[in-house]
């Protein structure tokens, strides 16, 4: 009878996967020992690999340089970064190796494309996309940032009145781009994005204030759905639409050349999760390259602004299991060393999956769980490990320590989760470490932060005076 929790992944899942194998009993993450480093850092743990983000970046680089080959698309990629999904230096660090290009979304993030500058990271012919409502503090960056010579900086335009901010501001000639306000799916309780312009309105909006503007140059129509790029109705008929207006608006404005296809890849978020990326790319290519050669206009350059994309697979958390409760006959709970909402916080706030698999004792039994976090809140669990109620691990046993994993955590989870400040009911934020590999293929780890302590937490509290 096959009753180990490893007969219940070969059963359910193609298993061994690209990144996921096995030794022995124990799960290896591309070929990262992770019982290795449970015995060296202990529990709770963060870690980010950093060759996953290369990696990704380039296979994106690769899909869109074999689709516009096949197409006969005669402009260029860029692939853009967008920061929000993880401002961390050891990030961006390992990003902007590749050849990218970054967007901004608040004030801040000036302050660190000019770090970056500073440090040779980026140079001035990286494009630096100003995307998000402006207001006076990213406004008064943003134009710093132009004015002090990076020509390769547009902000996007949100809405009529930045325009005026923006040339109040900023000194002679610069590049700007336009959002489109997509519609939303039917099912979300708006309409309309918040961000950006109408449809109807953009041509207009580029005659009245642009057209005759001589410090004004316009080069990039932004579109973005913030459900992401998905094979459905809802996002071709979006990118149609994104699709008229660019030619109408490039019939008027020959300066136009750049279309932002907003928007992110989804990531793995299950051991059964499937998305043709070639595809989706070829035909988003095709779509623009069609309807361009029918209107006798020249296709556009192409900017993708990914993050999750980008960080979000190269990231997890292992945790483990320190007791187990019978609440009644149906639900025991596994009690984990940390808390979901405050490490794992999109889990709690939009019920968002991630993989989730034992780290240890995969030939031991199996059973039905539900895991719950340390913090006092009834919804500090974690139960949609396949849209089921209940999660299967190896059965509990106080003498074998069991420790389990959450993969591709890498995208929001620490800035929405407070990095470095406060957490609910005061858990500590768990040890972070830095997975990398040298010229040889060789595994080196670093701690990036240690595990708060009380006097850390204290201090942010207003405890110590000193």
């Amino acid at each position: 009878m096959n009753t180990k929790y490893s007969d219940l992944i070969n059963q359910t899942y193609y298993f061994p996967q690209e990144e996921f194998t096995l030794n022995k009993d124990t799960l290896k993450f591309h070929n990262i020992d992770l019982m290795k480093l449970v015995e060296e850092y202990g529990t709770p743990l963060k870690f980010t690999y950093l060759p996953q983000i290369s990696n990704n970046i380039n296979k994106a680089k690769n899909w869109f340089r074999k689709s516009m080959e096949k197409n006969k698309y005669e402009a260029k990629y860029y692939y853009c970064y967008c920061t929000k999904s993880s401002h961390f230096e050891y990030i961006m660090n390992e990003a902007f190796k590749n050849n990218i290009h970054v967007e901004t979304s608040s004030a801040f993030d000036i302050n660190i494309v000019e770090n970056l500058m500073a440090n040779g990271k980026i140079n001035k012919s990286t494009y630096v996309i100003c995307n998000g409502f402006k207001r006076d503090q990213y406004i008064e960056n943003i134009a710093r940032l132009i004015n002090n010579g990076h020509k390769n900086t547009i902000p996007i335009i949100d809405n009529y009145e930045e325009l005026d901010l923006l040339q109040a501001e900023i000194k002679g000639k610069f590049k700007i781009g336009i959002r489109i306000a997509a519609e939303e799916e039917p099912k979300f309780e708006f309409y309309t994005s918040r961000l950006g312009i109408g449809y109807k309105n953009i041509v207009s909006f580029y005659k009245k204030q642009i057209q005759e503007n001589e410090n004004l140059e316009l080069k990039m129509l932004h579109f973005f759905i913030n459900t992401g790029i998905n094979d459905t109705a809802y996002y071709w008929n979006e990118l149609v639409k994104c699709i008229k207006v660019y030619i109408a608006l490039k019939k008027e404005c020959p300066t136009l050349d750049g279309l932002n296809v907003g928007g992110g890849f989804p990531i793995k978020n299950s051991l059964a999760f499937e998305y043709d990326y070639q595809y989706m790319i070829d035909e988003i290519i095709n779509q623009i390259k069609i309807a361009c050669d029918e209107a006798d206009v020249d296709v556009p350059n192409i900017f993708t602004e990914f993050g999750s994309f980008t960080v979000g697979e190269s990231g997890g958390a292992i945790y483990q299991i320190l007791y187990q409760k019978q609440q009644n006959d149906r639900e025991k709970w596994n009690m984990i060393d940390s808390s979901f909402i405050t490490t794992l916080p999109d889990t709690w706030a939009i019920n968002k999956r991630f993989i989730m698999l034992a780290i240890n004792r995969w030939n031991d039994t199996y059973e039905r769980v539900l895991l719950g976090g340390l913090t006092c809140d009834s919804d500090d669990y974690y139960n949609s490990e396949q849209n089921m109620n209940a999660i299967y691990l190896p059965k509990y046993n106080k003498e074998k320590p069991l420790y389990i994993g959450f993969f591709n955590t890498g995208a929001y989870q620490e800035t929405i989760g407070g990095y470095g400040g406060l957490h609910h009911c005061l858990i500590p934020q768990p040890k972070h470490i830095l997975i990398n590999r040298d010229e040889n293929g060789i595994l080196g780890t670093e701690v990036f932060s240690e595990q708060q302590t009380a006097d850390d937490v204290l201090k942010i509290l207003g405890y110590d005076k000193k």
